[in-house]
Parts: C-alpha cells; sequence; structure tokens
C-alpha cells in the first residue's frame, strides 16, 4: 500500500485548516531591524517588549474603564500558575528602563538583546473599527491568536474551574481548557438556529466553578455571525456572575457578509471589564505563517498573559509586526486588497451553498462569515457499499469522500458536532467546482444504499 501511495499521482483537494488562497496582502518587509524609541512625530510611545507590537498614543490618564467601581463586582483572581512563574529578569529590568525613560530619564538601555528600533501599534485600530479603548499596557501581542488564548486561559483558570464553550468549536478551545485543568463544558447548538448559543442554555449551565466562556464570531467552523442583540442578551446573563470572564475570539471580524455585521463583546455596557479581547493576522490578511495575534483586556488579566509569555516565547517577531504595520496600513477594515478578498470568499460561499442545497439530503446553514461551511451529512449515516465499510459517522464519511472522491473534508466530530462534516472555501472557485463534482459522485452509491 505504502509503495502505491508512493508511486500514485492522486490528485486530492483539500479543505483543512489552511490559509486562505490568496498572497498575503501586504509587502515584503525590509530586512531593516525596527527602531524601539519611546517619542515618535510628538506622540508617546509605550513600549514592552513582552507584548511585543507597541501602541502609539497621546499621552492620557489611567483608562477610565479599570478605574470603574465595577472591578468590585467582578472576580480577578489568577490561576496560582501565575504567581508560581517569576517574570523573565531581562523583561523586567527592560520595561523598568522603558518607564524610566518616557518619564525623562535618560537611560542607556544596554539590558535586552533586541534592535534598537521602532515597532508600530493597533489601539487606533480597536478603538476605530471595535470601539473598544486600551492603553499599551493593556494589549499583549503574541505569536498568532491561537497563543493569545492559551494564555488567557492559562493565566485565570484554575484548577477545577469550568471553561463554557458552544458546540461547534474550534478544536483547541477543549484542549486549552484542559491544559490549564480546567474542565470543558461543552454547549450544543443546532443548525436551524444557525449554531447560535441559546442565552437560556447558557444561563442554566451556569455554576459557581463557570469561569470563562469562549466566544467565536465569525465562528469556526460554521461561518455564523453573532448578531448584536443576541450578544447584549449573553452579557446580560454574564453580568450576574462575577466569576465569569468572557474570551472573544475575533479572528474572522473582517471576513463577513452584509447584511450580517461584527460586534466586539467588549464594546458591551458592562462587558470591557471581564472581557479578554482576541484577534490577529493569520485570517483577513491572510498571514498564516506570519504568527501574529494579540489578545486586549484589562491591565490586570493582561499583565497576568505578559508574565507567562515572558517565558514561553517574550515578543513576537520584529518581522512579522512590521508585516502586521503594513496590514494595518491598508485602511479600515482592511482596506481594498481585504474587500476584495471577501467579495472572492462570498462568490465562493455562494456557489457552495446553492449546490448543496441541490443536493439530498444535506442540512445547511448559510454562513454569514469566516470561509467555511458547516454541513448535516448525517442521513448518510447507516449506509454500506461494496468496498467501504459501513457509514457509522461524520469521520467515516470523510474517509470515504477521500478514498472515494479524492476530497479532503474535517469530520464534524472534531469540532463537537458529529452529524456535520466542515468544507473550507479557502480555494478558488475553479477547485471548488472541481470538488462539488467529485462529492456529488462519490455520493450516488450511498444515495441508492440501504441503511444497515
Amino acid at each position: 500500500m505504502a509503495n502505491a501511495l508512493n508511486s500514485a499521482t492522486i490528485s486530492t483537494t483539500q479543505f483543512g485548516d489552511q490559509c486562505p488562497s490568496f498572497h498575503s496582502l501586504i509587502p515584503p518587509p525590509t530586512r531593516r531591524s525596527l527602531p524601539f524609541i519611546t517619542v515618535h512625530k510628538g506622540k508617546r510611545v509605550e513600549v514592552n517588549r513582552r507584548r511585543g507590537l507597541v501602541a502609539v498614543v497621546k499621552a492620557q490618564s489611567n483608562n477610565s474603564f479599570e478605574d470603574s467601581e465595577s472591578f468590585s463586582s467582578i472576580d480577578i483572581s489568577l490561576s496560582p500558575r501565575v504567581n508560581a512563574v517569576k517574570p523573565s529578569k531581562t523583561v523586567a529590568i527592560s520595561d523598568q528602563a522603558t518607564a524610566l525613560v518616557e518619564a525623562g530619564v535618560p537611560v542607556i538601555r544596554l539590558a535586552a538583546g533586541e534592535p534598537d528600533f521602532d515597532t508600530p501599534a493597533i489601539i487606533a485600530e480597536l478603538k476605530e473599527e471595535n470601539g473598544i479603548t486600551y492603553t499599551p499596557d493593556q494589549i499583549v501581542v503574541s505569536n498568532g491568536a491561537k497563543q493569545s488564548i492559551a494564555q488567557a486561559v492559562l493565566a485565570v483558570c484554575s484548577p477545577g474551574d469550568e471553561v463554557i464553550i458552544p458546540a461547534p468549536f474550534w478544536v483547541s478551545y477543549p484542549e486549552m481548557a484542559r491544559l490549564a485543568d480546567a474542565t470543558p463544558v461543552i454547549l450544543p447548538t443546532s443548525i436551524s438556529d444557525n449554531f447560535l448559543l441559546d442565552p437560556k442554555l447558557l444561563e442554566s449551565k451556569i455554576t459557581e466553578k463557570s469561569r470563562v466562556l469562549i466566544l467565536c464570531s465569525p465562528s469556526n467552523p460554521t461561518g455564523s455571525v453573532y448578531p448584536k442583540k443576541l450578544l447584549e442578551e449573553i452579557a446580560q446573563i454574564v453580568a450576574k456572575h462575577p466569576r465569569l470572564l468572557v474570551i472573544s475570539d475575533e479572528i474572522y471580524e473582517h471576513i463577513i457578509y452584509a447584511p450580517a455585521t461584527h460586534t466586539s463583546f467588549a464594546s458591551l455596557p458592562g462587558m470591557w471589564e471581564r472581557t479578554l479581547t482576541v484577534n490577529g493576522f493569520s485570517k483577513a490578511f491572510a498571514m498564516t505563517g506570519w504568527r501574529l495575534g494579540y489578545i486586549a483586556g484589562p491591565k490586570h488579566f493582561i499583565t497576568a498573559c505578559g508574565k507567562l509569555q515572558s517565558q514561553f516565547t517574550s515578543g513576537a517577531s520584529s518581522i512579522s509586526q512590521k508585516a502586521a504595520v503594513a496590514a494595518l496600513g491598508l485602511g479600515y477594515a482592511g482596506g481594498e486588497a481585504v474587500s476584495t478578498m471577501v467579495k472572492a470568499f462570498r462568490e465562493r460561499r455562494d456557489f457552495l451553498v446553492k449546490s448543496f442545497r441541490e443536493m439530498d439530503g444535506v442540512k445547511i446553514s448559510e454562513p454569514q462569515g469566516a470561509f467555511y461551511l458547516f454541513l448535516d451529512f448525517s442521513s448518510y449515516y447507516g449506509r454500506e457499499v461494496d468496498g467501504f465499510d459501513k457509514i457509522e459517522n461524520s469521520e467515516s464519511l470523510c474517509r470515504y469522500l477521500l478514498d472515494k472522491g479524492q476530497v479532503a473534508l474535517v469530520p464534524g466530530s472534531a469540532f463537537g458536532d458529529d452529524t456535520c462534516i466542515r468544507i473550507s472555501y479557502a480555494e478558488s472557485l475553479t477547485t471548488l467546482q472541481a470538488a462539488v463534482e467529485r462529492i456529488k459522485k462519490a455520493l450516488i452509491p450511498l444515495n441508492s444504499a440501504a441503511l444497515v
């Protein structure tokens, strides 16, 4: 079998967690490193290497949100592991030196092994596009949004805590909870409700152990987008529980199809103080390989994330940061480049939705964002054809489609819903058209097969 696979050339269409089929939407960075100075064009530059990308802001007083009395009703305890970890002394000295320089002290900084060049910021983008305001010490930039989420869970969850995760979910959420010695609590959703969380179900599952609710909108794997009204209902429930924090994964925020709109959870009344907002550059800007993401939230929690990161990876690559600056410079919501990409995604989505709606036995929820279809193929379960075992679940169906149709899909069981399979349309329309024909052909024997 191995020899046959090695010698044969099989044209296989893959629909996994690949990056969009667009070239990175930013120009290649120059070889020159980035300056790390503290005053730039008359604006205050707050530098913290463990946070990677630095924020350039006008001098301002303490953030009004974090000074508010609302914090008195929120559990701001951290995981014991945060206190057990000593921050990097290199980072600590560098941060102290930076603070002195900002205060006007002429410190010569020879502590950290980093280039003497400046890195720009993301604060303006969060304020302008998301309606949420942060200061430099309320943001940590990491090597991808995945690292940002993992550090947040590790920072706030103690052993025995519960992490509430609506299903279908991104495959890493439950495992991140387990890494933090927390228990993932999975809340099912329905394709008939467009895979959106029912607030009543959420309220019924919250316990004294509930520490984090993870929301992802637009969603991977479903493409569902939470309407603002629904998020407000969820926020009202969250507000009743002092221990409950929210990690809002907004990595797909710019890949959204009108009339759907994106709402940052932290922008809702009373939610800034208990929300950790995660985003990055891999999806909207087709920069998966650059590995750059960030988390924004109250300083108390973000400092804990930075402390963990100081011993994991320190700051993100300066080259990737330079690329991210170019991406942010494309304009509001990524400008024309991202708009063109989203238009292409919409065309692909519309083609796939139409194609699968014409197939017998397939249930569909039309995605409003991201670049995934999450299709219910469970009507094909229990069927058996010659030369293949019985189709028992999403995994066996995906193996069948790979074997008979040479199309690679992801079983819904990986995302917490075994009735479905996930199709990524981060491929060209021509590739998707070929894939649909192969799937149709492969399903013909199943349509005529009897249930076993």
